[in-house]
């Protein structure tokens, strides 16, 4: 059954502000949530924010999920890469409570070179630390499971289940599936059945509840290729009708979704958001 309380929004850029760019982009493309860099997605400087823009995020009422920069990796074997990534972190969940956000999305990461439990103890290690250090009303912890090139640590959704463990199912530990990462890595939603299977493995593994967030993204390339290349909504192999079943499943039910697909202006953004409403109204 279509949950009409699944909001539909996206990543909004926040140039002049967190409010006055990110609300402004939100209006233009019909966006119903949002999600946000809060410092450089592609450095480790970490932004201070500002009180009022702060503000005007909160008083919007939209759901606002906050984006982690893409460097951080706990599972990485150089210690400054590590110590980086628990700054970054701590300070998105930190910016994330300041503007009244949902959750904060962080890529699980990669081993690189050295053993997978070797990195496990890693996230162990420096991530339980922060999500104990939460107060209730913090942003929840989002595990992004990714595409599965290299030395992912987790790619498919039952490769959740060692996170979950090693972070004893913390309260504050939730999920953000994103579509064209799960199909890439082998994750067949197209195919009948593709959805549900895909979701109740999701529910086996971490258990009912977790997933908070879907990033609602097309792929350019086929299930199993390991490439993530985000294509707009239907335009890709996923298609359109995998995410109107998404909208279906009882556990997607108001569960909020974020495009992160391709274009430079509002026209397609818009598009995008246009079609995940249809298809979740028309049930």
């Amino acid at each position: 059954m279509t949950s009409p309380e699944s909001p539909v929004g996206g990543h909004v850029p926040v140039a002049g502000g967190l409010a006055t760019g990110g609300l402004k982009y939100a209006a233009e493309i019909g966006a119903e949530t949002v999600q946000v860099f809060v410092s450089n997605p592609r450095g480790w400087a970490q932004a201070a924010g500002r009180a009022a823009e702060d503000e005007k995020m909160r008083e919007a009422g939209l759901p606002v999920f906050v984006h982690a920069p893409y460097l951080v990796n706990f599972g990485s074997p150089g210690a400054e890469t590590l110590d980086k990534s628990v700054s970054s972190v701590r300070h998105a969940l930190r910016r994330g409570h300041e503007i009244g956000a949902r959750g904060v999305v962080v890529h699980t990461g990669s081993a690189v070179s050295q053993p997978f439990d070797d990195a496990m103890r890693q996230v162990r290690e420096h991530v339980l630390p922060l999500l104990e250090e939460l107060p209730d009303d913090a942003p929840d912890l989002l595990l992004e499971p990714m595409a599965g090139q290299g030395a992912m640590l987790c790619a498919t959704v039952d490769q959740l289940g060692p996170f979950f463990e090693r972070l004893e199912s913390h309260p504050k530990l939730g999920v953000c599936l994103d579509t064209c990462h799960a199909f890439a890595a082998g994750h067949d939603l197209a195919a009948p059945e593709g959805v549900r299977k895909t979701i109740d493995l999701l529910v086996q593994t971490v258990g009912s509840g977790r997933l908070r967030l879907v990033h609602a993204n097309d792929s350019k390339d086929a299930c199993g290729s390991f490439k993530d290349r985000h294509e707009n909504i239907g335009a890709g192999l996923i298609g359109e009708r995998p995410f109107a079943e998404l909208f279906r499943h009882p556990e997607v039910a108001g569960v909020p979704f974020i495009i992160e697909t391709s274009g430079r202006s509002a026209e397609p953004h818009g598009n995008d958001i246009a079609t995940l409403k249809r298809l979740r109204d028309e049930g």
